[in-house]
């Protein structure tokens, strides 16, 4: 019978952006994730994580984050533990600190989707067990690795393979891809209008980023073209002005006209359908996205295994 042979250099590791892994590691763990894959799609039981315990706390709304992650503890053999944020003493006044020394007491690994990146290092600095960062306004490390296990499924080899980011590159799923995609060695070009360029710091790590500011610059020869919604969880009150200035970045049929014809889409999800990109393309059969969202159970499951281990 198949086994997932999991490789133990994670253990009681956190994982607040992409790069506190090396290359290395972010291919140990898309290998990982690769096979438990194949042993769900088999019928295969993979109960690494037997009698541990995950929490989930949620300072935003979650769909993809909030099933992948406890389907996915549940498939490993453990259980998870979904906190609202508001409905802990965290929200009525209690510290970050305080509530990482407690919940460490009680569970084997704390997830946490939240507003502020430093919350969730204030976080891992205070627990005892592995962190994970499940979305915050800088970085989304774990929609980067369904995205790039779900570029290796469509494209292969990621070596010299060409990704465009159109859209608002100041963005935390856009930083995250930077860093991974980086280390896997893609070229990356990010598409943006002026003031929407990705957080120079990212920029610079990766080493292999091109910005500019015409979309069909970037798709020309992309391999793999990617969008996420204009307007982000708090940024409501700047809607507006944000369409106005990210609409000539939509991924449609006109701009995909200049993409190779084999090239793929990718969006995170939820779609804004008529803003960043169409009905027509996300549906259409260039559209990998809904690849990328199952790909978030398998990824995360392979980076569970790891660091809890």
């Amino acid at each position: 019978m198949p086994t997932a042979t999991v490789t133990p250099s994670l253990t009681g590791r956190d994982l607040l952006s992409i790069d506190q892994l090396t290359a290395g590691e972010l291919i140990a763990v898309l290998d990982l994730a690769d096979q438990l894959k194949l042993l769900q799609a088999q019928g295969v039981p993979h109960r690494l994580l037997p009698g541990r315990t995950l929490a989930m706390i949620f300072q935003k709304a979650s769909t993809r984050t909030r099933v992948s992650f406890e389907v996915g503890i549940s498939q490993l053999g453990g259980t998870a533990l979904n906190l609202s944020a508001s409905e802990m003493q965290l929200g009525r006044g209690e510290t970050i600190e305080d509530t990482g020394i407690v919940l460490s007491r009680y569970v084997d690994g704390i997830m946490i989707r939240a507003r502020s990146h430093a919350d969730v290092e204030q976080l891992a600095e205070a627990s005892s067990v592995p962190v994970i960062n499940g979305l915050t306004d800088g970085h989304h490390p774990c929609q980067a690795l369904a995205d790039v296990q779900t570029l290796r499924e469509r494209l292969g080899e990621l070596e010299g393979r060409r990704l465009a980011w159109v859209g608002d590159g100041c963005n935390n799923v856009c930083h995250s891809l930077i860093s991974a995609a980086g280390m896997l060695g893609m070229l990356i070009t990010v598409a943006s209008p002026l003031g929407y360029e990705p957080d120079a710091r990212v920029v610079a790590a990766a080493g292999n980023v091109t910005l500019v500011e015409d979309p069909i610059e970037a798709v020309t020869t992309a391999d793999a073209i990617v969008t996420d919604v204009w307007t982000s969880m708090g940024q409501e009150a700047e809607r507006e002005q944000r369409i106005a200035n990210l609409t000539p970045y939509q991924v449609d049929a006109t701009l995909l006209e200049h993409a190779p014809d084999e090239s793929i889409v990718l969006h995170c999800l939820p779609a804004h359908y008529g803003e960043e990109i169409t009905h027509e393309i996300l549906h259409g059969p260039r559209s990998a996205a809904w690849d990328e969202a199952e790909n978030r159970l398998h990824a995360q499951k392979a980076l569970l295994a790891m660091v809890m281990a």
